[in-house]
């Protein structure tokens, strides 16, 4: 089997994701740091591996882990070991942990933070009509960013004046360039900075997620601190990355296929289809980190073998042409059905998907309703990744809003 190396500057996501697609639903790849494991790279495969009890989360299963073979400065190892939370354990203990989370995270929970998302938009959007006209904006920096985190802070109970840091921290957190003697402090940084959140809410719990994780350690659910300290990290890390870069592969996509932005904001196209195709065709989170083999599991007329590493190419899978038919390539706003796992499928599925098509899907409407002649004010192509294997991140979206609806210059 030939190995695929991941590109740890991202400079062509489309044609890697390709490649893998091409080596068939399972590749071998190597990712930054000159790690082996192995990519599921197909729709159905993915979805048959992410129910398969046989692939668990426990790093205590990686051959590479169990002989040594990864250093504890590799820049990826925060999300290989995170630290005990219901992304790293399997079964029972899985759900015990995640039925808390879950309880916050209901569809008619999440319905409640409505007023308060559209509140954030309307001052956001506000805040960009000062801008010059004709001046161009980092629409990313300016709009994405801002909303996904102050929404995923309010939910967790996360003071404001500790959003700097956060973003300093994940950025190194995600970026395969974070030099490796940087890594070690960094991820002890995470850890203060969330125990410090955690003991602030102790002290003066509020009627947050945070606090709610507290009390229930109090009363018989038997968190330990570590669970809380990394479910927290773990719902702010995944909880804001995936709505930004959403909302920002939907503007991408709108404006470099007009004739379907024409229609969706003529009504002709409804905005939940836009997200779900955005999903599904540049999808947020290109590759999911790391699952492990428990015995040899055969995927397609390949063999995963026992005890090797498994990521999730969700770059790739989603445009598997077997699922998707021969469009699968195409960005088609209208397509229907639509069934991708952008967001997961089985247990580990994402607990945030609710809330970040809520997010979307009142941001984006509220965005071209305010600036209908929005345009990139750069080609397309010059628009860069960063450098993340798991996250599809671009550093900026640079674009020109027009003049705001209903205001004449």
């Amino acid at each position: 089997m030939t190995r695929i190396a991941l590109d740890p500057f991202v400079s062509d996501l489309d044609g890697e994701s390709a490649a893998l697609r091409a080596a068939g639903p399972l590749a071998e790849v190597e990712l930054p740091g000159g790690v082996h494991v192995y990519a599921v790279t197909h729709h159905a495969e993915a979805r048959a591996l992410l129910t398969d009890s046989r692939v668990v989360k426990d790093i205590n299963v990686w051959n590479a882990w169990r002989r040594g073979e990864i250093p504890l400065d590799w820049p990826l190892i925060g999300l290989a070991n995170p630290g005990r939370s219901m992304l790293t354990v399997d079964g029972a203990e899985h759900r015990r942990l995640r039925t808390l989370v879950a309880q916050a995270l209901t569809v008619r929970r999440v319905e409640r933070l409505r007023e308060g998302i559209e509140a954030l938009t309307n001052a956001s959007l506000e805040k960009l009509a000062s801008h010059p006209a004709g001046e161009p904006v980092d629409l990313k920096a300016e709009f994405a960013y801002p909303l996904p985190m102050n929404v995923i802070s309010e939910l967790m109970g996360v003071d404001a004046a500790d959003h700097p840091r956060l973003k300093e921290l994940f950025e190194k957190f995600f970026s395969t360039q974070t030099p490796p003697e940087e890594v070690p402090q960094m991820m002890a940084d995470l850890g203060t900075l969330f125990t410090k959140i955690v003991d602030d809410k102790r002290a003066n719990p509020g009627d947050d997620l945070t606090s709610a994780l507290i009390a229930a350690s109090e009363n018989g659910d038997h968190l330990t601190d570590e669970e809380i300290v990394n479910t927290l990290q773990l719902i702010i890390a995944a909880g804001h990355e995936t709505t930004i870069s959403l909302i920002v592969n939907v503007v991408e996509a709108l404006q470099t296929h007009p004739e379907q932005r024409e229609k969706v904001l003529s009504g002709e196209i409804g905005w939940d289809g836009v997200i779900e195709e955005t999903l599904r065709w540049n999808t947020p989170t290109s590759h999911v980190l790391i699952r492990f083999a428990t015995e040899d599991i055969e995927v397609g007329d390949k063999i995963l073998p026992k005890g090797e590493g498994l990521i999730i190419s969700f770059g790739a899978l989603g445009r598997d042409e077997e699922q998707y038919g021969p469009t699968a390539g195409e960005f088609d706003a209208a397509r229907t059905p639509n069934r991708h796992i952008a967001f997961g499928h089985g247990p580990h599925v994402c607990p945030g998907a609710a809330l970040s098509r809520l997010e979307a899907g009142i941001a984006l409407p509220a965005l071209y309703e305010k600036f209908p002649e929005l345009e990139l004010a750069v080609p397309a192509s010059e628009l860069r990744n960063k450098p993340i294997v798991t996250q599809n991140d671009l550093y900026e979206l640079p674009v020109k809003l027009g003049c705001p609806f209903g205001r004449e210059e």
